[in-house]
């Protein structure tokens, strides 16, 4: 087999802009001038940008027919995260495709049945930084971020298959939402009833899967990342808000005491992590997390804390409603996504791990043992 190397991105390259439709004006939040403090004071604010290396490596032991892998590539250029390369090396053939019409990349490889040992190894540069929205008085106009257009709003407003915005989550949104004087004030309301509703079930493999609607008919609320955050984008958009799930990585460990809250920069299976953003009139695109608001409450300390005033969890209950950390890379913004070349028809719900099939069927992302993959990232110190 050749050894195929290709340079996809380099710096200043659009390959991460969400160049298609709709097109992305991510504003440029206000931010607030607090040091960091590494004592459960979780406060991300202000940092200078940070440079990482991440690879994804994928071999494949049991080759039944003809295989194929893809792997998410960053497709977000923000204020708060840039793209700066991906390369890779593969003894397949892969390509750089983009799934619907937000752009999710993605690199396809297909391996022929007489490829006994198929790899590929996929190496980004990317940068990101901390990102706080000061509040103050949200009547006020924000001159520093710019407003989005109709139809994309109209488009984070939008019904998936994941995410439908009628019957019993248009229901709980007007409930939850009762009394809102502003969109603020719904985003407020919906989070703490987030927070407040829904729990961590550690028994959940993976990420979950967001079917909010299963989750609010059946009363169980219990979920991780991609559960509880998609009930909250799910209420935000039947309630009129344009909002939407960030799917990305857990880097390095957290600056802010947080075990939970950090990766493991030697191997980050199982670090993956989906986020939230909803659009406020008044501030552009906000930051918001409430499912490690409740990773928190579960998992950070031996007991189970169900208050948000609690020691422990009040400085993320407080910082995750405008805030993220920036030890966290974003793949996309993609829901129902189309994998090219697959022989099923299903979308997935989102692209947040490595796929991979053959003849035999589709391989278990959420088992990394056997489906042999590694991701490790490295921290580019700049120069003395």
């Amino acid at each position: 087999m050749n050894n195929l190397r290709r340079s996809l991105l380099k710096r200043g390259v659009g390959l991460g802009t969400l160049a298609s439709a709709p097109t992305l004006l991510w504003s440029n939040l206000a931010q607030a001038q607090t040091p960091l403090n590494a004592e459960r004071h979780f406060s991300p604010t202000v940092s200078e940008w940070r440079e990482f290396e991440v690879t994804t490596r994928v071999d494949i032991s049991a080759v039944e027919g003809e295989t194929r892998v893809w792997l998410p590539i960053p497709s977000l250029e923000t204020p708060w995260q840039t793209t700066l390369s991906s390369d890779f090396v593969s003894n397949g053939e892969s390509k750089v495709l983009k799934s619907g019409p937000e752009s999710a990349a993605m690199l396809a490889s297909v391996f022929s049945k007489d490829n006994k040992a198929p790899f590929v190894e996929l190496v980004t540069r990317v940068k990101t930084k901390n990102r706080q929205t000061r509040f103050g008085d949200l009547s006020q106009q924000n001159a520093t971020w710019t407003h989005e257009t109709e139809d994309n709003l109209k488009y984070y407003k939008r019904a998936t298959r994941w995410l439908p915005t009628d019957g019993i989550v248009r229901e709980t949104a007007l409930k939850v939402t009762q009394g809102a004087k502003s969109d603020a004030q719904k985003a407020k309301l919906i989070y703490d009833w987030v927070v407040a509703n829904t729990y961590r079930e550690v028994k959940v493999r993976g990420c979950g899967e967001g079917d909010i609607k299963s989750m609010l008919e059946s009363g169980n609320l219990g979920g991780k990342c991609a559960d509880i955050n998609a009930v909250f984008v799910g209420l935000c958009r039947a309630s009129g808000l344009a909002a939407r799930d960030v799917y990305g990585l857990r880097l390095v460990p957290s600056a802010f005491g947080y075990k939970e809250l950090s990766g493991n920069p030697s191997n980050l299976k199982g670090s993956q992590h989906c986020r939230a953003e909803v659009y406020l009139s008044a501030m552009g695109w906000v930051a918001m997390d409430p499912a490690d608001v409740a990773k928190v409450m579960r998992q950070e300390t031996p007991t189970w804390i169900k208050q948000v005033s609690d020691p422990v969890v009040k400085p993320v209950y407080s910082a995750l409603f405008g805030s993220w950390e920036g030890n966290w890379m974003g793949w996309n913004t993609s829901h129902d996504v189309v994998l090219a070349g697959s022989t099923s028809k299903e979308p997935l719900p989102f692209l947040m791990y490595p796929i991979a099939e053959n003849d035999s069927g589709r391989f278990d992302s959420y088992d990394p043992d056997l489906f042999k993959y590694q991701i490790t990232a490295k921290e580019i110190k700049p120069a003395a």
